[in-house]
């Protein structure tokens, strides 16, 4: 009985130590979060300290993470882990119940493709992997219904998309006002004119809203959807007062955001959506804005910030990873894109180019195949191009932009270009290399994705032939040279249907040695239907 008893005894131990050693152990990419309980009479979003020092411990590698508070006498401190091996972490608090607590993780394999960065004038993940960003807009759909946030996370499945644009405030062309909000309300009153008016305390945050968004970020990240999270709005117009706040109560907002949410691996920071309507702000301050989460972040998120029509900012400023841009008219054409990429040495997002829907402005009035054109269009220029929809019940009235429109509150996707989707990241998932344009401002059509990689991309047009004929130049990879056989698919992007040219062609160069033809002159027979691609790929 003794023995048995004490192999008993010795199981259970092994058990609880590996139990406890399992709790720690967090793959690369994934959150470690460690919680205390502490007590204070202090308003703890603003007197109290809570920081850590995270250390690896092959490397040396350090990184500082800042606490937050979270409610219920309860501070945490999360860390996403980016090297295997084993991590120590020291607290520095200004409670002394949180000051020098030490604890210890291992990260392991990670299990998911980690945190987009950028490289280049591209996204990979930290393997090398090309990140298409494939994305669409909802900027209030945080804020509505149970049912049609539940609708919005099924739709954005099944549509493909790869990013999602949202805002932490609500929204004030929406008449759903929301059940919570980031700060701890004061009062609220209706004055003569029915119009209510709120008072806030901006030293204390509702904890319950950012719970919420805990789960909103966690969820997208498990539908492998990339949360680009708008910090700022000028959908405000003082109904709350979000958009004025005071720059002590901005920075407080950020720090306590990014502190919260840096450990996310699919987070994204947007400074603000249409930074220049929102008139309380003045140029320095966003940039200071933009430099406060850059440094706060320790893992380095992709940053941007994005304006109204045409207006840029200096996005190759060192804080900014990328640009987020509103803009159609470089999308007119492949060249305008492919210019915008010369000005701006990051990768590009024209994060608005205008909605497929019914509304009454003009802003929201293309069709399905006008929206995946212009997706195309930036794709074949070199850079990328958020989808969005409005369509609205009755657009012609002054409350045109409430009612379901997904561009507004999320749920079901009304228009016919998200069905698409999934067709188009197949392709783009497919590419070797990045696309780019083979020979810019001598040849506005022929894009490269690498040595023996082309697409051509006809958007609206519908013509009969191609006759094959490529540039010598191909972008950054060596020059095309005499000799070398392709085929051609002929890819319905809107039927999304594909077709392989029963030829073979070998190029020949013409006479000013600029250009290659097919030998024999032959040409590829085409649909006469708009939104055609060719994708002509070198065969042995």
């Amino acid at each position: 009985m003794n023995m048995i008893r004490k192999l008993t005894m010795s199981a259970v131990a092994w058990l609880l130590a590996s139990t406890a050693f399992a709790q720690q152990q967090v793959p690369m990419w994934e959150r470690f979060e460690q919680s205390y309980n502490c007590h204070t009479e202090k308003n703890p979003f603003t007197d109290v300290t809570l920081t850590a020092i995270f250390r690896h411990e092959t490397s040396g590698e350090t990184v500082k993470v800042d606490g937050f508070y979270d409610g219920d006498d309860t501070y945490r401190l999360r860390f996403m882990p980016t090297k295997k091996g084993k991590w120590t972490f020291t607290t520095r608090s200004s409670e002394k119940e949180m000051n020098m607590q030490e604890g210890s993780l291992l990260c392991t394999d990670a299990v998911t493709k980690g945190m987009v960065q950028a490289s280049g004038q591209s996204f990979v993940y930290p393997d090398g992997t090309l990140y298409h960003p494939v994305g669409t807009t909802s900027y209030a759909w945080i804020h509505s219904t149970k049912e049609r946030q539940e609708q919005t996370y099924q739709s954005l499945q099944k549509a493909a998309f790869n990013k999602l644009r949202f805002c932490v405030f609500p929204n004030n062309s929406v008449n759903e006002l929301p059940e919570i909000y980031p700060f701890k309300l004061v009062s609220s009153k209706k004055d003569a004119e029915g119009k209510t008016h709120y008072v806030w305390d901006y030293t204390r945050f509702d904890t319950k809203f950012f719970q919420h968004l805990d789960q909103v970020v966690e969820r997208l990240r498990q539908l492998n959807i990339e949360a680009d999270l708008i910090l700022f709005t000028p959908y405000d117009a003082g109904l709350w007062g979000f958009d004025r706040m005071t720059m002590e109560n901005n920075n407080r907002y950020l720090r306590y955001v990014v502190a919260r949410l840096a450990a996310y691996s699919n987070i994204w920071w947007s400074m603000a959506n249409e930074w220049d309507l929102v008139r309380a702000k003045t140029h320095d301050e966003w940039i200071e804005m933009s430099k406060l989460v850059a440094e706060k972040d320790p893992y380095h998120h992709l940053l941007s910030i994005h304006g109204g029509t045409a207006v840029y900012i200096d996005y190759n400023l060192p804080f900014y990873t990328h640009a987020s841009i509103q803009d159609q008219g470089p999308l007119y054409n492949f060249e305008g894109a492919a210019t915008v990429r010369n000005i701006i040495h990051k990768p590009i997002i024209f994060d608005e180019v205008c909605y497929e829907g019914n509304h009454a402005s003009r802003w929201a009035q293309l069709n399905g195949e006008q929206m995946l054109q212009r997706m195309w269009t930036g794709i074949i220029g070199g850079a990328y191009v958020t989808h969005g929809e409005c369509f609205v019940k009755d657009m012609h009235s002054d409350k045109n932009y409430t009612g379901y429109a997904y561009l507004a509150t999320g749920g079901d996707f009304e228009g016919t270009c998200p069905a698409r989707i999934p067709f188009m990241r197949k392709i783009l998932d497919a590419l070797p290399n990045p696309i780019r344009l083979a020979d810019q401002s001598w040849d506005p059509t022929t894009a490269s994705a690498g040595p023996g990689e082309y697409y051509i991309y006809f958007g609206a047009e519908k013509p009969a032939t191609w006759t094959f004929n490529l540039p010598a130049k191909n972008s950054r990879w060596p020059r095309l040279t005499e000799g070398v056989k392709f085929k051609v698919d002929i890819i319905d992007t809107w039927n999304m249907t594909t077709s392989t040219c029963k030829d073979v062609f070998e190029t020949k160069f013409n006479s000013d040695r600029y250009r290659l033809l097919d030998k024999n002159g032959k040409s590829v027979k085409l649909p006469k239907k708009a939104n055609i691609l060719l994708h002509i790929y070198q065969v042995d």
